[in-house]
């Protein structure tokens, strides 16, 4: 867990400083239009996972350590071989486990939170799940257990895997010759994002393209049919806790509603937007049928209220690197207080942007749990060991936090209450 905090310290700034300059190159060499919300949500969903990740909050179903003990039958050496087999390993895990979210009711839940945003850029790479609670996908790392693969070469290799599939994000590289046999390119991944009916469910693989061309998944990028991202159900928010749970509560409310008890046993495990009949009628959703022709999602937010956006934003991100960098000091229980209350705060002005009206309340409530526990722990989890009052400085933030955000919901009374008709 500590050692997972301090590579997140090290690597966040990093994909920070990548997103930031992606937007500036498309700005002044395409006059590409920017937009902030969205970007915001993006890495905003960014903090809700690694939050998860780093506090564990997952289980596997079998664990890649008892398949070693049990099922191997021969044990690699340790040399750079090793780390080539659990390379390739994971890849062939995360193709299958990338299919299967794609092609099944209940794992596309997990899965829709990355294919959200209706933009394709580096932002949106950050985009990641925090309603996976059960990992089903460990069984296919069973070639590496069957090698004898330590554990601990899969532990190291898996985050290089992760960070790997982050630089193809983006719209701004365009074919890459011979690489485009090989890897997973920018192109194939931007089709792999796009709801067009030529490309949807298309190109799962994670580093090699191999896998698709294998499994009969691939598609190439077509000059004559433009991509268009995002999911055929849009989720019409920028709050990722929302989004992370938009499908689920999508074939909750089907099975509650179909009247066939057999349809409320295999909604979960049909293919994916499958509905019972009874209910499409009765309950239709909002669904894309021209991908050429629709509205994207885009509230009109003043600068005032996106300059606070962004203010929030980047205090929380100064929250996740100092409870990153101090773990340990922290402890358990109250390692996962903090998590929670990160959430709390993501919820809060990830509300605001969407223009919600009852966002000052989520904004108050998150204030009176942070200034609750500087109170109760004498400062903000030992921040006061590096200067004193510094602390206290948190609780003075979110005292203003509450006085600006009543400020910008009162003040734009308007636009708020407008969102509530339109949606």
């Amino acid at each position: 867990m500590e050692r997972y905090g301090q590579i997140l310290n090290f690597a966040m700034p990093i994909f920070l400083l990548l997103v930031l300059l992606e937007k500036t190159y498309g700005w002044l060499k395409y006059k590409d239009t920017f937009k902030p919300m969205d970007m915001l949500s993006s890495l905003s969903s960014g903090y809700t996972n690694i939050i998860k990740d780093v506090l564990g909050i997952s289980i596997s179903i079998i664990t890649y350590d008892w398949m070693v003990n049990h099922w191997a039958i021969y044990h690699l050496e340790s040399t750079w071989a090793i780390y080539v087999t659990a390379f390739i390993a994971l890849d062939f895990t995360g193709y299958w486990g990338h299919r299967l979210s794609h092609q099944i009711n209940f794992l596309w839940n997990q899965h829709l939170i990355h294919h959200s945003s209706e933009e394709f850029n580096l932002a949106c790479a950050l985009r990641q799940s925090i309603s996976t609670f059960i990992n089903f996908f460990t069984i296919f790392l069973l070639p590496a257990a069957l090698l004898g693969v330590p554990s601990i070469v899969i532990a190291t290799v898996a985050p290089i895997h992760l960070f790997a599939q982050f630089w193809y994000h983006t719209t701004y590289i365009n074919r890459m010759g011979w690489l485009e046999h090989i890897l997973v390119t920018p192109s194939h991944h931007r089709v792999h994002h796009s709801i067009n009916p030529e490309y949807i469910d298309k190109n799962h693989s994670q580093i090699f393209i191999i896998w698709d061309k294998m499994f009969g998944t691939f598609q190439e990028e077509l000059p004559s049919v433009p991509c268009v991202y995002g999911i055929t159900v849009p989720v019409r928010t920028w709050n990722p806790i929302k989004i992370n749970f938009h499908h689920i509560w999508i074939l909750i409310q089907d099975a509650w509603h179909t009247k066939n008890w057999i349809d409320k046993a295999r909604i979960w495990f049909m293919p994916t937007g499958w509905r019972p009949e009874d209910v499409k009628d009765r309950f239709p959703l909002a669904k894309i049928e021209d991908v050429y022709h629709f509205q994207k999602y885009t509230p009109e937010t003043s600068s005032k209220l996106a300059t606070w956006s962004f203010i929030q934003f980047f205090f929380t991100f100064a929250l996740i690197v100092y409870f990153f960098g101090h773990l340990a000091q922290i402890g358990s229980p109250l390692i996962f207080v903090y998590g929670g209350f990160i959430f709390l705060s993501v919820y809060a002005y990830t509300e605001m942007m969407d223009l919600n009206p009852h966002s000052f309340w989520y904004e108050l409530f998150k204030n009176i749990i942070g200034l609750g526990l500087i109170a109760h722990l004498g400062d903000w989890f030992g921040m006061n060991q590096y200067w004193i009052g510094v602390g206290y400085f948190v609780g003075i933030y979110f005292v203003l936090s509450t006085i600006i955000t009543a400020y910008l919901v009162y003040s734009e009374k308007k636009v708020f209450q407008q969102k509530i008709y339109t949606n």
